[in-house]
Formats: structure tokens, C-alpha cells, sequence
């Protein structure tokens, strides 16, 4: 069977599941994967899906103005919603299950929401690649009854954007996103400073045309990670407006990482790479 026909026929149980649901709220950041389930919610639930998106210190204010055009552009039901995820206790110190503290909270919010909408479901993008990676916040998404309809249709993360080009949504080819805190080594204390360093850097390499990138954050260093492909050009044709640009953000040092973007890489200090945290399919539909 051809991974087209296995998408298909994934994405039929997608469309199952979401109708089983009735009513649900979807966490909504406007990237391929939460894009790609308030699509399929909305023409399989219409009003009765509601997409809602966090705004907060901890994302880029182009991704959300992204999530609101693509609301608007495809009908969706949308609400913008305030939260701090640095006024969360426990959250600051950047302990290696941060994320735990930061979905917990927006996952409460996102159940009070549905209760006041009269919605009963809240759920997520997550997708079945998802577990090959440390997901503290799967902890908190299980904890408080959030479903996980694309994990429990079975599709990838690869699965998701093919079906996301056959059904024209722009997302098919966008970069994989992680909120800002993700930058920082654990322990490392996160400030509003800090992420707004990250943010101006990662916008200011997407500007020199770099597609996938990530500037790691180890206090007066910038570690940058792009694509392999990519690093020549950072290093030489780019190199002195890079330097420029992070010294006047207040880094002392910048690096180019030679192992190029790799997906959770501060999580390579885990011990065994965080797997004694990583959570199984069960409970992700409930």
C-alpha cells in the first residue's frame, strides 16, 4: 500500500474521530499540525469547532499574526486568548519539564472555554511522530482529558503535511515551530529579555532567507542552528551581518552549531535523552 493510500485512509479515521467528538476546542497556533486538525474539525464539525490561540511572551508575534490569517482565510470559529506562562510557578526555572507547568495551564484555560462555549472536548495537534521526541506536556494533556485526534488517527508528522497539501492548506511546507522557552538550557533562567533576544535573532536570520532555524540561548553566547545546506552561507556570504546584528541584541559570542537544526536538541542532555519521560498512545483519547 503506498504512503498515500495509508494517509488516506488515516485521515478517514480522522474524520471519524472528530465526528465522534461533537464539539471541540482546538489549540491553535497556526502551525501544520494544529492548522491541518481545526481544517478537518471545521468541515466535519463546523460551528461547533472553535480554534483558539494563546498570546503570550513565549511566541513571535508573526506566528500568531499568521494563525489569524489563516483563521480568517478559511472561516474558522477563532479567539485570541492572553496567558503568561511567566507568571506560572515553576515555569521560570526552566526545569526539563517545563513544558508540563506551561500546557497545564493553557490546557485549563482551553477546558474553561469549551465549559463556557458549551463545547466538550479540548484537544491538540499532537501527531505520532510526537513520541519519538521528550514530551513533558503529553503529561499534562493526559492529566487534564485533552484528546489527541491525530496521534489516535495514527498519522506522522510527514503523514500531516502530505494531507495538508491535498487538502491546499499553505502550512503543507511551513517550518516546524517551538515556543521560544524551547531555546534555553534547562535550568537556565527564562525572562521576557531573553526571549525577545530570541525572537529578534530568529526573525532577523529569516530576513537573510533562512528557512528553518533555531538561536539557542546560553546567556552571552547565540548558538545557531539551521540546516545543514545552509551553514556555508552563515559562515561566509552572511557571516558579518550576522555578528552585527547579535552583538547589538547583546551577545558577547555567536556560533554557527556544525550539526546543523535538529528537533529538541536541548534535550541531548537528558539522561538516555529523556525516554523514561516519554508517554504511549493510551489516554491520548479519551
Amino acid at each position: 500500500m503506498t504512503i498515500e493510500k495509508v494517509a488516506s485512509e488515516k485521515l478517514k479515521k480522522l474524520r471519524e474521530i472528530l465526528r465522534g467528538l461533537d464539539s471541540v476546542v482546538v489549540a491553535y497556533s497556526g502551525g501544520v499540525d494544529s492548522t491541518f486538525l481545526m481544517k478537518i474539525a471545521e468541515e466535519e464539525l463546523g460551528d461547533m469547532a472553535l480554534a483558539v490561540t494563546a498570546r503570550s511572551e513565549t511566541y513571535p508575534v508573526w506566528e500568531r499574526k499568521e494563525a489569524i490569517l489563516m483563521a480568517k482565510r478559511f472561516g474558522f470559529r477563532h479567539r485570541i486568548i492572553a496567558t503568561s506562562e511567566l507568571a506560572v510557578p515553576g515555569f521560570t526555572g526552566n526545569p526539563p519539564d517545563r513544558c508540563y507547568y506551561c500546557k497545564s495551564e493553557l490546557f485549563k484555560t482551553l477546558r474553561w472555554i469549551a465549559d463556557e462555549e458549551g463545547l466538550l472536548h479540548v484537544a491538540d495537534g499532537s501527531t505520532a511522530s510526537d513520541l519519538d521526541d521528550y514530551r513533558p506536556g503529553r503529561k499534562a494533556a493526559e492529566e487534564l482529558g485533552v484528546v489527541s485526534p491525530i496521534l489516535a488517527a495514527g498519522l506522522s508528522k510527514p503523514e500531516v503535511r502530505k494531507l495538508s497539501r491535498i487538502v491546499k492548506l499553505p502550512t503543507w511546507d511551513k517550518p516546524a515551530f517551538a515556543c521560544l522557552a524551547s531555546r534555553f538550557p534547562y535550568m537556565q533562567e527564562i525572562t521576557e529579555k531573553k526571549l525577545r533576544q530570541v525572537e529578534e535573532a530568529e526573525d532577523f536570520l529569516r530576513t537573510l532567507g533562512v528557512g528553518q532555524c533555531r538561536v539557542r540561548h546560553h546567556g552571552d553566547l547565540a548558538r545557531i542552528e539551521v540546516e545543514a545546506d545552509e551553514i556555508d552561507r552563515l559562515m561566509t556570504r552572511d557571516r558579518e551581518h550576522i555578528l552585527r546584528f547579535m552583538t547589538r541584541l547583546g551577545f558577547t559570542y555567536v556560533t554557527v552549531d556544525l550539526m546543523g537544526y535538529r528537533q529538541g536538541s536541548m534535550n541531548e542532555v537528558l539522561p538516555d535523552n529523556g525516554d523514561k519521560e516519554k508517554t504511549g498512545v493510551k489516554g491520548l483519547l479519551s
